[in-house]
């Protein structure tokens, strides 16, 4: 059985979301508005797949909203150029750490980033 891998991947967000989300806005204070609002997130799946979920509003069997509510509402597109450097993780929890490090990371870098 093959063993299961965890990538990160980062989703642009329309820049509506920093007028239109109180806490996206609260979680940025260092935006300057030049750069872009972006969603950093990891999953099992392909990041295709994932972004899919998040546009649709997927729930799982048991009937749990799996989508971001952010990225359901204001997701444009994959931003592979920030994400595909980074190889998947063969647990779950190594890259819910590369997400933290990764947002963080691009917050330095003056974007709007929204993470879990």
């Amino acid at each position: 059985m093959p063993q299961t891998k965890y990538s990160v991947y980062v989703i642009e967000l329309s820049k509506k979301v920093f007028s239109e989300d109180r806490k996206f806005r609260e979680a940025n204070p260092q935006f300057n508005g030049v750069l872009e609002c972006l969603y950093v997130g990891m999953t099992s799946k392909t990041p295709a797949i994932r972004f899919k979920q998040h546009k649709t509003g997927y729930r799982n069997i048991k009937g749990h909203n799996l989508s971001s509510s952010i990225v359901k509402k204001y997701g444009l597109y994959l931003r592979g150029s920030l994400y595909n450097h980074i190889e998947p993780f063969p647990t779950r929890a190594e890259a819910l750490k590369m997400e933290e490090t990764l947002a963080l990371e691009l917050r330095r870098k003056r974007y709007a980033v929204w993470f879990n």
